[in-house]
């Protein structure tokens, strides 16, 4: 049964497992850079937002820059104005003209493409609204926290909140809760990348929503990738999963994987299973792209505090290292 929590203080209860809907953007390029996951299969990808909805996911995350708007158009097409689910988009990034990839945080822009996300994903209201990847500059401009505030009074928007940076997610989210504005945060957190526990912890307490994203660490948590894998050109992982990153990840989860193997899970469970142990998070937003990953990705048990703890551990034994040679690779 999927379980669902409350997102912070706001009215939304939200699956634990979400769907994560960067992947069914398809492979989109933004100059030589790729910005997608690989082809894909429309066809497939809304049959996969189709068994999730089935298996009780209500919580689905995109953006405007995913696919270019192809993965708010597919969802639009899947679930329009359906009020059963709760459809969380992000804007902020932009194409130039020199096809280039460009921050915009200014009100004009944010105004703007708020009413396009609206229009793609053919919603009268988008529930969860968020930066996609403001820094302290913007929010001290404060002219996104200004467009945001102004979008959820005219009843465009019900809540908003801040996609936090990968590797350093403090500043911005302390800033937030020290001025008392947003909703909630998005952030990076799995087995092998921890992080933002602390922000975690500071942000539940406060009353802000946790969105936990990359629980599998780019493929790396399924047990599916090795330092063979090749991933093709238009998979930002090309460039992101080095040789080096992948064999030192796998070195180290060789210390945890019995934990899936006692309990008779996969991998893929596991890291789920370790994300919602975690009270402060909200919703778990792993990449599905196709109905066979809805199933997968939506099994979670209940884990016990010694395997809670022993996870927790290969953090600093094992993986900070991981992390450091992740961020120099951008």
């Amino acid at each position: 049964m999927m379980e669902y929590r409350k997102f912070g203080k706001t009215d939304l209860n939200v699956s634990v497992a979400g769907f994560g809907a960067w992947g069914i953007g398809g492979p989109a390029m933004v100059g030589s850079t790729p910005i997608g996951w690989g082809d894909v299969d429309d066809a497939i990808s809304k049959k996969a937002l189709i068994r999730a909805k089935e298996l009780g996911v209500n919580f689905f995350d995109t953006a405007d820059f995913y696919g270019l708007g192809h993965s708010e158009e597919l969802i639009g097409e899947t679930f329009g104005n359906s009020p059963d689910v709760i459809i969380a988009t992000k804007v902020g990034h932009r194409t130039t003209a020199e096809n280039a990839i460009a921050l915009d945080y200014s009100r004009k822009h944010i105004v703007e493409a708020c009413d396009r996300s609206l229009k793609r994903m053919r919603r009268d209201v988008i529930d969860y609204y968020q930066l996609h990847s403001a820094r302290m500059v913007h929010l001290e401009q404060g002219e996104c926290v200004e467009a945001m505030e102004e979008l959820k009074k005219q009843g465009k928007i019900r809540y908003w909140g801040l996609s936090l940076n990968t590797f350093h997610p403090y500043a911005e989210s302390e800033y937030m809760i020290d001025h008392n504005i947003g909703d909630g945060f998005q952030l990076v957190f799995n087995i092998i990348n921890q992080r933002a526990r602390g922000v975690m912890s500071r942000a539940a307490g406060a009353g802000y929503g946790i969105i936990a994203r990359m629980p599998l660490q780019f493929g790396l948590l399924t047990g599916r990738v090795s330092p063979e894998t090749k991933f093709s050109h238009n998979d930002h992982r090309s460039f992101r999963l080095t040789k080096e990153i992948i064999e030192s990840s796998l070195s180290g989860l060789e210390h945890i994987w019995h934990i899936a193997e006692k309990k008779k899970i996969s991998k893929t469970a596991l890291a789920m299973s370790f994300c919602a142990s975690m009270p402060e998070v909200s919703t778990i937003i792993s990449g599905i792209k196709t109905p066979g990953q809805a199933e997968m990705n939506t099994e979670i048990v209940k884990l016990d505090r010694n395997e809670i703890d022993l996870i927790a551990e290969t953090y600093t034994t094992d993986f900070s290292h991981v992390v450091s040679l992740m961020e120099k690779q951008g």
